[in-house]
């Protein structure tokens, strides 16, 4: 079987991903940081002092100023080789953007460069109580007084809520009438009076450790102010497209792993005197999960190649990423059914792949917004009946 993905043996990127792979023996790191939920610090800086944390991000910026084919490929090859969680602490400062795009260079210095190299571990907080799927929804307020702000408000569901040094914070700084104006993102570290911080227990992706984050009248300087006030949200969605992009290279990536393991098992066991792979209650699902990651990749790829291109690619994106989540869930299941007991349970991966890969569909835009972002783009130029 041939691999998922488009192969780029002329940039480096791969092979040093192959030697990081050899040096913290990545899918039995994961699985032990899942038994034993942290945040994986070692490894973080192990990546960046391989420069491996930011391949989208710009050399200048401490990244790799990758394309995003190649990072797109570079991040597959991440989650086949550890899962969702190497891919993810890989991406983090791409998933941090608006810092490194909008930041003074006082912030670049002090917060963003050494992101890169894992020193500093920054988060975004978007979600509220009551504002998930809908972030223009929110209602954290950052009142103006003297010098600075004033932060007032609960984010949730915020990854790494206990143990980011600093984070990317969008809070209400006006009210226009149009809610998505006078949102303004904010660089806020975490470790001040007034910031309380609670851990959660989630399904999957436990390294994250996701919590809440409560604000009670924190300060923040006018120079942690994140670009422009008031156009918090016009980044955002800037960003999202990106990274949804992004993360369904990673879903790929994980499925993909999943299926191998599944061929090479319906190899070599054998049920009722034939091998598995001959009973076809186990061929043909295992065949048409092949077809579908290799469908979906195409798409992916294809996305990510018309984004190098310039093109804007809402509505590809959104769809790239709820395809890549539920057909690497597929695949992740029947690995599972197709192992049997020995699936169900952790000492095989895939339930963890499945759990982890499962947040897909919520993270970064559920998939029910997936498809609505695609309807309007659908039927925004559709002919009016007459």
């Amino acid at each position: 079987m041939n691999p998922i993905g488009p192969k780029h043996p002329e940039d480096p990127v791969f092979a040093d991903i192959a030697d990081a792979d050899r040096a913290l023996a990545m899918a039995s790191r994961a699985a032990e940081i899942d038994r034993t939920p942290a945040f994986p610090r070692t490894e973080f800086r192990e990546l960046g002092r391989r420069r491996l944390l930011g391949l989208r991000t710009s050399a200048a910026r401490g990244g790799r100023g990758l394309s995003m084919s190649v990072a797109g490929a570079a991040l597959a090859d991440l989650a086949y080789r550890g899962g969702t969680m190497f891919a993810k602490l890989s991406l983090q400062p791409d998933f941090c953007g608006v810092l490194a795009d909008h930041a003074t260079p006082d912030l670049l210095e002090g917060y963003f460069l050494p992101l890169t190299r894992g020193e500093t571990l920054i988060g975004n907080q978007i979600t509220e109580p009551g504002a998930g799927a809908d972030p223009a929804a929110l209602t954290m307020s950052a009142r103006r007084d003297g010098p600075g702000y004033v932060l007032t408000g609960t984010k949730s569901q915020a990854a790494f809520a206990s143990d980011a040094d600093a984070a990317i914070v969008y809070a209400r700084t006006g009210d226009t009438g149009d809610r998505a104006a006078g949102i303004t993102a904010f660089l806020v570290p975490q470790n001040q009076l007034g910031i309380d911080r609670t851990v959660g227990n989630d399904l999957g992706e436990r390294w994250m450790r996701r919590g809440t984050v409560t604000y009670r009248e924190v300060r923040v300087p006018r120079e942690h102010l994140l670009g422009e006030e008031g156009q918090g949200f016009e980044y955002l969605k800037e960003e999202l497209s990106r990274e949804r992009l992004l993360l369904a290279a990673i879903y790929v990536g994980v499925g993909r792993s999943s299926l191998e393991d599944t061929v090479q098992r319906a190899a070599t066991r054998t049920t009722f005197g034939r091998p598995l792979h001959q009973h076809e209650a186990v061929a043909f699902p295992t065949v048409e999960d092949w077809a579908l990651l290799e469908a979906t990749w195409l798409y992916v790829a294809r996305a990510l190649e018309r984004a190098d291109a310039g093109e804007s690619l809402d509505a590809e994106s959104a769809m790239a990423k709820w395809m890549a989540t539920d057909v690497a869930l597929r695949t992740i299941d029947h690995a599972i059914q197709f192992h049997g007991g020995e699936g169900y349970g952790n000492a095989l991966p895939h339930e963890r792949r499945w759990r982890d890969v499962r947040s897909g569909r919520l993270a970064h835009g559920p998939s029910e917004i997936m498809h609505l972002v695609a309807a309007r783009a659908l039927w925004r130029d559709a002919p009016r009946s007459r």
